[in-house]
């Protein structure tokens, strides 16, 4: 038996229908709905369940380097044009920064809004700081300085044994301009590297066969350990978050899809996938091999796709920044601490930069809001316990809402460059169109093309 594709290679055929059940997004959905069940009905039991998210991430997360060395380096190689990198680049940032501030303002304003802290009258005094001592500790060396030297590993085959998406794009960025610098030379390694990322896309494909399984797994630990009763008590606060996010998505992203000339519901639809198995994971990581293929396949450029994705995973944290603006307000309501509006920017203009800081920091979240009150003084670290509990389920709005955030930064900075095809695009997102990323054969986009079948059996449509 050998593995090979049952996908039409041809662009213009189209796929046809498949069985609901061997849709991806709905089998992640019937795994975290029995996660869920079991998390609620046999708690130490689904808590035992663990293991299988945990591995399903890293199963992913091991592929996420080498996926960016490989794609990055091919594409600068081949457009030997080290002034376009640079303004790909530049563009981003400016991009990632406008669309940073905005979430950081519309979650200030949601949060003032709503309230959801109001009538809590916690006292300061009577919390333990002991419970996030581990969180104040990281919050450390999160200076500007700090933050640059990070971004250069200790040595190349440190960036990847670390997985350090900043430290492998550095890289992977270098060695594409010195490949595009010696031209004809370079065109072994180049070719190579082109057949690697082929190779770990479709192990990406392999692997996402089991994407229900650490969605269930996940989703069983999460409700089995914190239990509804969790959620409930400070459900007013994640309830808010998911609604600001939502807003921020639709109002903002759709504004911004609109310039593009995409339907925002025809694209979310298009990573629907994506979003459920974020939804199960909690993790935004485990879907950025997905999401670079699935852009591609939209029909932006490979090297913009390249460049701005994994950046996106460090410096367009919108939903990040939303939920951490939000919670660090609710914290000042839920302490009946009075914060003035000069305070509150101070407060979110930290938060802007600790976040960049702690891009690879575990428990972000936690470290980037013990860093910013630390400095500010306004509330007292020790609040941080107040929102423990409801963290992983806040995880699940803010790793959404970033997987769309970087999707839409990927495209506007495409269509800034000339480098999307809009024709494309609508037949993509319509149906229309066939099944092919850049050069490759598509392998992961649809999993039920990936079967087992007898030597000789060919490619359908071929």
């Amino acid at each position: 038996m050998t593995f090979s594709q049952k996908a039409v290679v041809n662009p213009g055929v189209v796929i046809g229908r498949t069985p609901l059940y061997r849709q991806l997004y709905v089998q992640v959905l019937f795994g975290i709905a029995i996660g869920a069940g079991l998390g609620h009905y046999l708690p130490d039991l689904a808590v035992a369940m663990k293991p299988l998210g945990d591995a399903f991430i890293k199963l992913v997360k091991m592929l996420i380097g080498p996926i960016i060395f490989t794609t990055v380096v091919g594409g600068i190689a081949k457009m030997g044009d080290a002034k376009t990198v640079g303004r790909v680049g530049v563009k981003a940032l400016i991009y990632f920064e406008v669309t940073t501030t905005a979430a950081l303002v519309f979650g200030l304003l949601a949060v003032d809004f709503l309230r959801p802290g109001a009538g809590m009258h916690v006292d300061p005094a009577t919390l333990d700081p002991s419970s996030v001592a581990a969180y104040v500790h990281g919050a450390h060396g999160l200076s500007a300085v700090d933050f640059l030297m990070n971004i250069i590993p200790n040595t190349a085959i440190d960036a990847f044994a670390r997985g350090d998406v900043l430290q492998v794009l550095l890289f992977a960025v270098l060695m594409g301009f010195a490949l595009s610098y010696i031209g004809a030379r370079g065109r072994l390694i180049t070719e190579f590297l082109d057949q690697a990322s082929n190779a770990l896309f479709t192990v990406v494909g392999i692997i996402m066969r089991v994407a229900p399984i650490g969605a269930f797994g996940a989703m069983a630990f999460t409700i089995g350990k914190y239990g509804i009763a969790t959620l409930q008590q400070l459900f007013f606060l994640v309830g808010s978050i998911y609604l600001t996010c939502a807003l921020y998505t639709i109002i903002v992203l759709g504004i911004i899809m609109h310039w593009c000339g995409i339907s925002l519901w025809r694209f979310l639809l298009y990573i629907k996938e994506e979003i459920f198995i974020v939804v199960g994971t909690a993790s935004s990581e485990v879907v950025l091999p997905r999401l670079m293929a699935k852009l591609e396949n939209l029909g932006c450029e490979k090297t913009v796709v390249g460049l701005v994705v994994p950046t996106g995973y460090s410096f367009n944290l919108t939903g990040s920044t939303i939920s951490l603006s939000m919670a660090a307000m609710f914290l000042a309501q839920a302490t009946d601490i009075p914060v003035s509006w000069e305070q509150q920017l101070a407060i979110v203009g930290l938060i802007m930069l600790t976040s960049k800081g702690a891009a690879s920091v575990p428990g972000t979240a936690f470290v980037v809001l013990a860093a910013t009150l630390s400095v500010t003084n306004v509330v007292p670290v020790a609040a941080l316990s107040l929102i423990l509990g409801v963290d992983r389920f806040v995880s699940e709005a803010r790793g959404v809402t970033n997987l769309i955030g970087n999707g839409v930064a990927t495209l506007v900075v495409s269509k800034w460059e000339n480098a999307l095809d809009p024709q494309r695009a609508g037949e993509v997102l319509s149906g229309r169109a066939g099944t092919i990323v850049a050069d490759r054969p598509e392998t992961i986009l649809e999993e039920e093309q990936l079967m087992w079948t007898a030597p000789g059996a060919g490619v359908e449509g071929a």
